[in-house]
């Protein structure tokens, strides 16, 4: 396959132009030029993000997919705190050994906030030392989720 010159235009557009190398010498992978592309389509500077996780059922699951994988749905008048933790682990624990007893599955979910807006939340230990989560009040949500930089994924799913 042709390694092939793109331009991208205004509006992010892009067309091909013609083969740049041939076959099997093209210098850049596909998945570079994906990635060139979709972060010089992000305008403003680039923004420092500390990854979390949050183990969630299939309920929040498909909230979170309805959304586009931008945000997190609003908590039930039950739920005044929102949890997010901040280690795979934990997440996983939650979401094997909590979400699939009570909701037939389980899944952890990672994503990107802006450090400089986490910053104002501390992080809470809650047992043992991987049982560290933010506590965000569930009137914050919104705030939370606009910022959230990139998308929610699913890295993680544990069937009932």
């Amino acid at each position: 396959m042709a390694c092939w010159a793109t331009r991208i235009g205004e509006g992010g557009h892009s067309s091909r132009l013609g083969p740049r190398h041939p076959p099997g010498r093209c210098r850049i992978s596909r998945i570079a030029l994906l990635q060139s592309r979709l972060h010089s389509s992000i305008p403003g500077p680039a923004v420092e993000t500390v990854t979390l996780y949050r183990p969630v059922g299939p309920t929040e699951l498909a909230l979170i997919r309805d959304s586009g994988w931008r945000t997190f749905p609003p908590r039930l008048p039950e739920q005044p705190i929102f949890y997010p933790l901040t280690n795979r682990e934990y997440a996983i624990q939650i979401a094997r050994d909590w979400n699939v007893k009570e909701s037939g599955s389980g899944f952890v979910t990672r994503f990107a906030v802006a450090a400089d807006y986490l910053g104002r939340f501390p992080v809470r230990t809650v047992g043992a030392a991987i049982h560290a989560e933010y506590w965000v009040p569930a009137e914050d949500l919104p705030e939370f989720n606009s910022n959230i930089v990139g998308n929610i994924e699913v890295v993680d799913s544990f069937p009932g």
